[in-house]
């Protein structure tokens, strides 16, 4: 394989990885000895650290090596992470977060039960985005995991408790639950 192609695969590698990768295991991805992809990756190091039109280098930590900002892009990082970070709620992520704040402290298995398909997607972004967390856990076997919402959630929705929440309608709550309960027998029947 020649030596660009090398480089190149070294470098989506590190990219994609995002964390320190040792040299024996990117030895192993590209089928040579160590002593070769510490060769290509110093190359690799000296043309993006003599390059100024590149925001990026390689930087090695005791025997692996991990792409990364150049300190001088420090600022301009800065601005961009100090900048607040927008989010866009799907049906899916709604529908998690509507059962999380009705029904907490709430197991992700009692989420799924209510939503009938899997919600892992779902509680890691409603993670990501602060309007869930982990509150606890459940004094059951394997102790699962109990979530409830966060300062942030009543930031994001107005509300200063979560007794501030719109209270259902029994009657819908009832047609709700019909309906549910029609889905899943459908589910069943296909």
């Amino acid at each position: 394989m020649e030596k660009e192609k090398q480089k190149a695969i070294l470098e989506s590698v590190l990219f994609t990885m995002g964390e320190s990768v040792e040299a024996e295991r990117l030895a192993q991805v590209l089928d040579v000895k160590p002593k070769v992809v510490k060769t290509l990756l110093k190359e690799m190091k000296e043309a993006y650290d003599q390059d100024e039109t590149k925001g990026i280098t390689i930087m090695e930590l005791d025997g692996a090596y991990q792409m990364c900002s150049k300190p001088e892009m420090y600022d301009w990082l800065i601005k961009i992470a100090a900048t607040p970070r927008k989010y866009t709620l799907t049906d899916s992520l709604l529908e998690t977060l509507s059962i999380v704040a009705y029904k907490q402290p709430v197991t992700r298995i009692e989420i799924e039960k209510i939503r009938g398909v899997s919600c892992d997607h779902a509680i890691n972004r409603l993670i990501e985005f602060d309007l869930i967390t982990e509150v606890g856990r459940m004094d059951a076997p394997g102790k699962p995991i109990l979530f409830g919402t966060t300062e942030q959630f009543l930031r994001s929705f107005g509300v200063t408790s979560i007794e501030d929440l719109p209270r259902m309608n029994t009657d819908r709550m009832e047609e709700f639950r019909e309906q549910a309960e029609k889905e899943v027998q459908l589910k069943l029947d296909i």
